[in-house]
C-alpha cells in the first residue's frame, strides 16, 4: 500500500504534466495527497518545514544560474549574435546539410550557456527556412534542435553550463569538467548516432514522398528574415568562448583563491556569523562568474543594440528564469516529500539490490527524471534521497566521485524526455507540430541517449578511463 500511494503521486504528476498542467500548482497537491494517504495530521508540517523547506534551499542554491543564464541567452537573442551564428553555419555547411548545420547552431549556443528554451525559439527560424530549401520533411525539425539542445550539450560535454551538469557539483564534491574523457566519448557518440539515425528518417520520408511541405505540418510559419547578419561570426562566438573558458578558468582558479573550506560573514547587524562551504558552492560561482563575464562581452560589442530592448528583454529574462527555477525547485520539494514517505523507503532498499553503483545510480536517475518528466528535477529528486548511498558504494567499489557525476548528469538527461517533458512540448508548441507528427523521433533520441550512459559505464569499467 504504501509503494502504492508513492506511485499514484508520481503518476497523477506525470498526467498533469502531460495534460499540460502547471507543475507549480500540481506538485505541492498532488506532495501532499501523498502524505494525506499516508498520515493525515503530518500535512502541514511536511508542506511548511519539508515541502517549502527543500523549495526555498534549492532556489538558494540554483536561481542565480537560472537568472543568469536566462539574461545571458535573451541578450544573445536581441544582440543579433544568435543570428550572426546561424548564418555563418548556414555558408560553412551548406543548406542541404541543414540536420547537421541546425545541430551545430543549437549545441554552440546551448553548449555556451543559452538555455534549452532560448535555443528553441532563437533558432527554429532558421531551421524551417533551411529545411524548406532542402525540401526536408519539417517533421524532423524538434528532433534536430534536440539532437543538439536537449542531449549531449546538456549533461555529456564535460564543462556545460546547463543546470543538468551543475546540480551533481553540490551532491559530490566535483566540478562541471567531471570526467571529461567519459562525457566527451559520450557527447561524440550521442551526436554521431542521433545524425545517423535522422539522416536515415530523411531518406525513409523522402523515399514516401514527404518533402518539406507536408499539409498538416506548415503551421507556425516563422518570420522571413534577411540572409546577412550584422554581426561578424567571430564576434558572435566570441561570447559563448568567454562563458566556456571563463568556467574552465574560475573552475580551477577559486580553490587557489580561497583556500578555506568554509567562508565566515559575521557583519556587525547580524545576531550570528554565517559560514558557505567552498566546496559546495565553488562550482556554481565559477558558472555565474563565467556567465557574468558573457554577458559584459555581448554589452561590450553590443551596446547599443542591446541598449534599445534591454528593458523588455532583461523582463522576459526574469520571467523565464522564475518559471523555469520555480519549476524545478517544486520538483525537488516533491522529491523531498516522496522520499521520506514508507513507499519510497521500500523502493530505495530494491534499487539497492542492484549490485553495480554505477548501474544504481543510472537506472534510478533515469528513471525518476522520466516520471517528472524533468532532467533536473529527476536528478534533483534522486540525489537528494540517494547520492549518500551512491558515494558510499562507489567510495567502496573505488569508483570516482567524477565518475558518479558524469553517470548521473548524463542519465539525468535520458528518459526525461518523454511526452510530458516541458522541453519536448516547447519543442512541438514553436515549431506547431503535435506529438503524432513529431515526437516519435524525439522519442528514438531519448533511446539513444538513455543507452549511451551504459556504454559510457561500460567504457569506464573496461579502460578506467576518467
Amino acid at each position: 500500500m504504501a509503494v502504492a500511494i508513492a506511485a499514484l503521486s508520481l503518476i497523477l504528476l506525470m498526467i498533469a504534466a502531460y495534460r499540460g498542467m502547471s507543475v507549480i500548482l500540481m506538485a505541492p497537491l498532488l506532495a501532499m495527497l501523498a502524505v494525506l494517504l499516508t498520515d493525515p495530521a503530518a500535512v502541514p508540517a511536511a508542506f511548511s518545514g519539508l515541502f517549502m523547506e527543500k523549495v526555498a534551499s534549492f532556489l538558494k542554491l540554483y536561481f542565480p544560474v537560472f537568472l543568469l543564464g536566462a539574461l545571458f541567452g535573451k541578450l544573445v537573442e536581441i544582440s543579433g549574435f544568435s543570428r550572426a551564428i546561424v548564418t555563418a553555419v548556414i555558408g560553412v555547411v551548406g543548406a542541404s546539410r541543414a540536420i547537421p548545420a541546425i545541430m551545430i547552431v543549437t549545441a554552440l549556443l546551448t553548449y555556451g550557456g543559452v538555455s534549452v528554451f532560448v535555443a528553441v525559439f532563437a533558432v527554429y527560424p532558421f531551421a524551417a527556412e533551411m529545411f524548406r530549401r532542402a525540401d526536408i520533411p519539417k517533421r524532423l525539425v524538434p528532433a534536430t534542435i534536440g539532437l543538439g539542445a536537449i542531449t549531449f550539450t546538456m549533461d555529456a560535454l564535460p564543462g556545460t553550463p546547463q543546470i543538468q551538469n551543475i546540480i551533481p557539483t553540490s551532491f559530490f564534491g566535483t566540478t562541471t569538467w567531471a570526467a571529461p574523457v567519459l562525457g566527451t566519448i559520450g557527447s561524440v557518440c550521442i551526436a554521431a548516432t542521433g545524425l545517423t539515425y535522422l539522416a536515415w528518417r530523411r531518406r525513409v520520408l523522402m523515399a514516401a514522398g514527404e518533402g518539406y511541405g507536408a499539409p498538416e505540418t506548415l503551421v507556425n510559419k516563422p518570420e522571413q528574415h534577411g540572409e546577412e547578419a550584422r554581426i561578424a561570426p567571430l564576434i558572435a562566438l566570441l561570447p559563448l568562448l568567454v562563458v566556456g573558458l571563463g568556467n574552465l578558468l574560475l573552475t580551477l582558479a577559486i580553490p587557489h583563491w580561497v583556500p578555506a573550506q568554509e567562508l565566515m560573514l559575521a557583519l556587525p547587524g547580524m545576531a550570528e556569523p554565517v559560514a558557505v562551504k567552498v566546496a559546495q558552492m565553488s562550482a556554481l560561482w565559477a558558472v555565474e562568474g563565467a556567465l557574468l563575464l558573457g554577458i559584459a562581452t555581448i554589452l561590450i560589442f553590443a551596446f547599443r543594440t542591446v541598449a534599445q530592448r534591454f528593458a523588455e528583454g532583461s523582463k522576459a529574462a526574469v520571467g523565464g528564469a522564475l518559471l523555469a527555477g520555480m519549476n524545478t525547485a517544486v520538483e525537488y520539494g516533491f522529491g523531498a516529500v516522496i522520499a521520506a514517505l514508507p513507499g519510497f523507503l521500500v523502493v530505495k532498499e530494491a534499487l539497492r539490490a542492484i549490485p553495480n553503483p554505477l548501474l544504481n545510480e543510472a537506472i534510478t536517475v533515469t528513471s525518476l527524471a522520466g516520471i517528472t518528466g524533468s532532467a533536473s528535477g529527476g536528478l534533483s529528486i534522486a540525489l537528494a534521497a540517494m547520492a549518500d548511498q551512491f558515494m558510499a558504494a562507489g567510495d567502496a567499489a573505488g569508483i570516482p566521485r567524477e565518475v558518479l557525476h558524469r553517470v548521473a548528469s548524463m542519465a539525468s538527461g535520458g528518459m526525461d524526455s518523454l511526452p510530458h517533458n516541458g522541453a519536448v512540448i516547447t519543442l512541438l508548441a514553436v515549431t506547431g507540430l503535435t506529438h503524432r507528427q513529431a515526437y516519435k523521433d524525439i522519442f528514438a533520441l531519448t533511446l539513444i541517449k538513455t543507452l549511451t550512459v551504459f556504454l559510457v559505464i561500460a567504457v569506464y569499467y573496461l579502460t578506467g578511463l576518467v
